[in-house]
């Protein structure tokens, strides 16, 4: 899949693994990138095989963060 197609594929999924994972009650700024990006490497790891100039598991926490307001972390 091209980078792209990704970021919007993972940027879904984001929620989806909240729900499937049952932190809907979980604030979005404790939720937990380890947590999702092993999810992700276990469902839907096509997903994690794109290419980019910074490694991919960086790229997708970056989504992450901004998916969830996360980025003032970064």
């Amino acid at each position: 899949m091209r980078k792209p197609e990704c970021e919007k594929a993972i940027r879904h999924l984001c929620h989806e693994w909240r729900k499937a994972e049952g932190y809907q009650g979980t604030p979005a700024d404790q939720l937990s990138f380890g947590s999702f990006h092993s999810w992700l490497r276990n469902n839907y790891p096509q997903h994690l095989k794109f290419r980019s100039v910074m490694p991919v598991a960086d790229e997708v926490e970056r989504w992450f963060d901004q998916e969830f307001g996360q980025t003032w972390r970064n």
